[in-house]
């Protein structure tokens, strides 16, 4: 059999040229659990909000690699020792960190898994892989547990300042088109160091940190937390939840094999063996896009219209609240809805609700972001900072929303 060359070269948007750095990643990125993220979007439904945001889990996963590799070669340069192992093995655990994300990213954990988030589901498909791989992602592993006796590398991985969090900001904000979330992650990681086995900011990187962190708000609130997005998602939720509703109770809908799987069983964290991961690692957007395709001719008054918003584009009005919505709103616009649609209270909910969203942009309660000043002193950012916001950043801002009708103004 023919060998391939494995060091291949990657054509990025963001970054140019992206190496893969050994034969192993390789084979890691051409398996088709990795494979699957090219038919996952990073950014759910924000696609009906800003057209441009196509961008897939794949594209994500190799530009944070890309960005781990500089933060490799800066902390090595200024002494940080790396081992060989070490290196590959946090370059295993950001590449797969997002493996467990299913379709749309994020409507399947709140609605045909149960309690079980991408999360968990990533470290099934990471061991599932050390098995085929002869245990050589067993250090990434440990890394990506926060398990290894090094912090500083989970840190690069999992953190307020991750390379995770450098990538998605840059990239979303260039899919979007909004240049407020555009972070120089080249320069903020120049600036890394460590400290006390812990990650920290050179002092003099301080300007870019705020920028880092007032970006991600803005990314939050414009984009993230888009009103209409949010809209979107729980229709996505809902339209999902009512499938397996109506499966539960006996009608057969059509779907994918995957899909039909984890619709006609309630899968949960014990019950996610390896022959469910494979059935998972089968799921994608493509599969909820075709389901809405059929449903949209469903007998079922709310799984049709669900479908068909969705589809068209024509959701549900959402109003934004600093305070929650009380009952009485809640019932008044039920009422109108079960009225106009003859629609039983359970069935009317699912046009009608209520929600929550919040943004923090910084926390300062745990694993904050430290800046090392030339004496060697450890500094927050929020407090060493001169912008008074910062600390404003930290305070957690919560609104509260109703989402109804067009037509039941």
């Amino acid at each position: 059999m023919k060998s391939r060359n494995k060091l291949k070269i990657v054509n990025d948007p963001i970054y140019g040229f992206i190496t893969i750095p050994n034969t192993v990643i390789f084979d890691l990125i051409e398996h088709p659990y990795f494979q699957r993220l090219r038919r996952i979007s990073q950014m759910g439904m924000s696609y009906l909000v800003y057209p441009g945001a196509h961008h897939t889990r794949f594209h994500h996963a190799l530009g944070a690699m890309f960005l781990m590799r500089k933060a490799v070669q800066v902390l090595r340069f200024k002494g940080i020792e790396i081992s060989e192992e070490e290196e590959e093995a946090i370059y295993i655990a950001i590449l797969l960190h997002d493996i467990g994300h299913g379709p749309f990213s994020h409507a399947m954990e709140n609605s045909i898994v149960e309690s079980v988030n991408h999360e968990q589901i990533s470290l099934l498909f990471m061991e599932e892989l050390n098995r085929k791989f002869n245990n050589r992602l067993t250090l990434a592993i440990t890394i990506f547990k926060d398990k290894y006796n090094r912090k500083f590398l989970h840190q690069l991985i999992s953190s307020q300042l991750d390379m995770d969090r450098l990538d998605y900001l840059k990239r979303d904000s260039f899919y979007t088109g909004v240049s407020e979330g555009a972070v120089n992650s080249e320069r903020l990681i120049t600036m890394l160091n460590v400290h006390k086995d812990k990650l920290v900011v050179e002092e003099k990187g301080i300007y870019s940190v705020e920028k880092f962190i007032i970006a991600r708000r803005l990314m939050y609130w414009q984009v993230y937390l888009h009103k209409t997005g949010i809209v979107a998602e729980q229709l996505l939720l809902r339209l999902l939840k009512r499938a397996k509703e109506l499966t539960d109770n006996g009608v057969k809908l059509p779907a994918s094999t995957a899909l039909s799987f984890f619709l006609n069983h309630a899968i949960t964290k014990e019950t996610f063996t390896k022959d469910v991961l494979d059935t998972f690692s089968k799921l994608d957007d493509y599969d909820i896009v075709s389901a809405m395709k059929s449903w949209v001719s469903s007998e079922d008054f709310v799984l049709k219209t669900l479908a068909q918003m969705l589809l068209d584009r024509d959701l549900l009005k959402i109003k934004m609240k600093k305070k929650p919505v009380t009952s009485e709103k809640l019932k008044k616009k039920l009422k109108l809805v079960m009225q106009k649609h003859n629609l039983t209270e359970e069935e009317a909910n699912y046009f009608v609700f209520t929600g929550s969203i919040q943004n923090q942009a910084y926390r300062m309660d745990k694993d904050t972001i430290n800046l090392l000043t030339k004496n060697g002193k450890i500094k927050d950012v929020a407090k060493a900072s001169d912008q008074v916001n910062l600390k404003a950043l930290s305070e957690k801002v919560i609104k509260y929303y109703l989402c109804y009708p067009k037509s039941n103004n």
